[in-house]
């Protein structure tokens, strides 16, 4: 006999939103829950109305290996605090597993992950998407859970409100707790700060290196926040973010799915040493933007203007590995070009960098007007990108490690000083050696302008 399996939403108002993963309806009067759920990580979600409000949700994991006939997981919610909770009393958990067959067939709903788009023809018109949610899930964990909401076990909880710290928006003039309107459970992601990815006194060009390349920040990020120093814990937070997004429009979990690719994607010498997790990846970030064809929120706005941001991230980690031979890298080549064929082919996106800035355009009348191409200019060293000539005298390439006697760089090359102002220089130095309070002064200024750039 096949395990019974089951979630209960008691005591939802009328015509309340309800939802399980993917799939959201409205309540009807007879609705008591869902049925025939299978095994794995399932997310439950309700708000009072269906209209814009604050939605509620929890997670729950069902385990058909049990040897109990049934599984049974009882949510109810609390009209006068407006929250989802659980059931705790065990007499009205056993009250409510005696009679579940007297509402098995008419008060619950099969479990099921498809939408119809059709009204006429069920069996022609129905997109079965029942293993997308399986898929979006496969690096959930309880701990991973536990530690994000800090929830009991089988109700790990949060709501569209609820934010990461660095997320909170703070009113200017009140402290932090007279800024929130309301207080919301506080969300513990990974501790991901894109301003600074280099160790505590990098300089130079230490700094630079490491914000070019974050595979330092990544390493840190998992050697000390990782359960085990397991790296699918981040692909595990990028997807529990993604679909809260999906699910509850929240918004601090948007920022977060940004924080997490916005290192993943910059980061070059971890792709070799950590070959699995890019590939794993690519795969999940592809699942990832085929589910959002099918969403209809507008969090995820992936149109030429929303998706600026991931498709030049994709294109510069693409630049970047394009020149790595390392057969070590095989698969996530594979899985990048599979990622890049689905972006072409369903948003339009080329991460090439082959393409016209400027040019004349005819119109379907004749006329032909000039265009420009924005954006990219980081990329192609345009504008405020543009690179700035530096004039360094003698001790200031001493200090940066250079040749004394070449002083000035010009277009890539260096000029060698003429006789005359070698002399000068030596005289310099001469008078910086007599004068070491001056050499102070301009040391101080070195390490100022380190400490800008």
């Amino acid at each position: 006999m096949e395990k019974l399996t089951c979630v209960l939403l008691l005591n939802l108002p009328q015509s309340a939103l309800g939802g399980i993963d993917l799939l959201s309806f409205t309540t009807t009067p007879r609705f008591r829950g869902i049925k025939n759920l299978p095994s794995g990580f399932h997310f439950v979600f309700t708000s009072p109305t269906t209209a814009l409000s604050v939605r509620h949700g929890a997670w729950f994991y069902v385990d058909k290996s049990l040897t109990l006939s049934s599984s049974l997981c009882i949510k109810k919610w609390d009209s006068s605090r407006e929250e989802l909770l659980p059931e705790d009393d065990e007499a009205s958990i056993l009250r409510w597993r005696a009679n579940i067959g007297s509402f098995w067939k008419d008060g619950l709903t099969p479990y099921r992950q498809h939408t119809n788009t059709g009204a006429n023809d069920m069996s022609e018109n129905i997109i079965e998407v029942s293993h997308a949610w399986k898929n979006l899930t496969s690096h959930i964990t309880a701990p991973l859970l536990a530690r994000i909401t800090g929830g009991p076990r089988d109700h790990w909880n949060l709501t569209s409100a609820s934010s990461a710290s660095a997320d909170i928006d703070h009113i200017p003039g009140l402290s932090g707790l007279e800024s929130i309107i309301q207080p919301e459970k506080e969300l513990k992601f990974l501790p991901i700060n894109l301003k600074q990815t280099w160790r505590e006194g990098a300089t130079g060009r230490e700094r630079t290196n490491a914000a070019r390349d974050r595979s330092w920040a990544l390493s840190e990020l998992i050697a000390g926040n990782c359960a085990d120093q397991n790296e699918t814990e981040v692909l595990g937070e990028l997807q529990f973010s993604f679909l809260m997004v999906l699910t509850l429009n929240n918004n601090s979990c948007l920022e977060q799915w940004k924080r997490i690719l916005g290192l993943l994607l910059t980061c070059r010498t971890a792709v070799v040493t950590r070959s699995k997790l890019f590939a794993t990846l690519f795969r999940t970030l592809r699942l990832q933007l085929e589910q959002t064809r099918e969403d209809d929120g507008d969090l995820f706005d992936l149109s030429d203007e929303g998706g600026t941001l991931l498709r030049k991230w994709l294109r510069d980690f693409k630049r970047g590995i394009e020149q790595e031979s390392n057969t070590e890298i095989e698969d996530v080549l594979d899985e990048l070009e599979a990622l890049e064929y689905f972006i072409r082919t369903e948003f339009g996106w080329d991460l090439h960098r082959d393409f016209v800035r400027n040019g004349m355009l005819e119109l379907e009348d004749g006329e032909k007007v000039e265009m420009d191409i924005e954006g990219d200019d980081d990329i192609d060293e345009r504008g405020e990108y543009a690179p700035t000539i530096v004039e360094l005298t003698a001790d200031q390439m001493m200090n940066f490690g250079g040749d004394p006697s070449l002083t000035s760089v010009m277009h890539g090359h260096f000029s060698q000083t003429d006789e005359k102002g070698a002399q000068e220089n030596e005289e310099e130095r001469k008078f910086v050696n007599d004068n070491p309070e001056e050499g102070d002064v301009e040391l101080s200024d070195l390490e100022s302008m380190d400490n800008r750039y």
